[in-house]
C-alpha cells in the first residue's frame, strides 16, 4: 500500500505538488480503496497508482474548478451517487469549505466511505445512507450539487432543481464538453466549463445554473 511519500511523487510527475497532509489523506484513501476494491465492485483500478492517475486525479482538477465558481465561503455541498468516494473524498484533501454531504444508498459503499472518511480525517465531510430523494430537510438546500454518472444529465438538471439554494451551482462531470447553450433545458444556463488531458483523452467539468434560482 502507498505511503505518502510514494504518493507525493507519483502526483508530481503526474504535474501535482502535493502538501505534506494532501499526501498522507490520499494515501489513506488508496489504502483503503485498494483493501475494499474487489469484495464490494468499488473501481476497476488495477493498483493505487492506477487509481491515483485515473481517479484521484480527477479531484486536484476539480478542486481548482470549484475555487473559480465564486461559492459561497461555507457553502452546502452534496455529492450524488458518491459510491467509491469519488470525486469527494480526494477533493476534499483539496478543496475543504463548508460542509460536504456523500449521499449513497448502498450500504457496503456507505461502509467503505465511512471507513475511508475515518482514516483520512476531513473535517466537514459526512455520508448519507440514503437515496438522494430521501435527504432530509435540514441536508437542504444546497450551494453545490456534484454529479458523476449519477444519472444523465438533463434527467439531473430536472432532479436537482428543487435542491439548489438561489445561486446553487449543479456541476455536471463529463468525458464530452458542454452542450450548446441552446441545447439546454429552458431556464438553465452554462456559468463555467473546463477540461483537462485523462490518459489519451480530455475529461470535462460543466457548472450549470437555473435563472429560476438564481441571484
Amino acid at each position: 500500500m502507498p505511503s505518502p511519500g510514494e504518493v507525493a511523487t507519483l502526483a508530481r510527475d503526474l504535474g501535482r505538488e502535493l502538501a505534506a497532509p494532501q499526501a498522507a489523506a490520499l494515501a489513506a484513501y488508496l489504502t483503503v480503496l485498494m483493501q475494499w476494491k474487489d469484495s464490494v465492485n468499488l473501481v476497476s483500478a488495477r493498483d493505487w497508482p492506477d487509481a491515483l492517475a485515473n481517479l484521484v486525479a480527477d479531484s486536484w482538477h476539480l478542486a481548482d474548478f470549484l475555487g473559480g465558481l465564486g461559492l459561497p465561503g461555507a457553502p452546502r455541498c452534496l455529492d450524488l451517487g458518491a459510491g467509491a468516494g469519488l470525486p469527494g473524498l480526494p477533493l476534499r484533501a483539496f478543496w475543504a469549505p463548508g460542509r460536504y454531504l456523500l449521499v449513497e444508498p448502498r450500504r457496503k459503499r456507505v461502509a467503505f466511505m465511512r471507513t475511508a472518511l475515518g482514516r483520512m480525517g476531513l473535517a466537514g465531510t459526512e455520508v448519507r445512507a440514503c437515496r438522494a430523494e430521501e435527504l432530509p430537510g435540514a441536508d437542504l438546500p444546497a450551494d453545490l450539487v456534484l454529479s458523476r454518472a449519477f444519472m444523465p444529465w438533463r434527467e439531473l438538471l430536472d432532479f436537482v432543481r428543487p435542491m439548489l439554494a438561489p445561486g446553487g451551482v449543479c456541476v455536471v462531470m463529463a468525458n464530452q464538453d458542454a452542450p450548446a447553450p441552446a441545447d439546454l433545458p429552458p431556464g438553465w444556463g452554462l456559468r463555467a466549463r473546463a477540461d483537462y488531458p485523462s490518459g489519451a483523452g480530455r475529461r470535462y467539468f460543466w457548472a450549470l445554473s437555473s435563472e429560476s434560482i438564481s441571484m
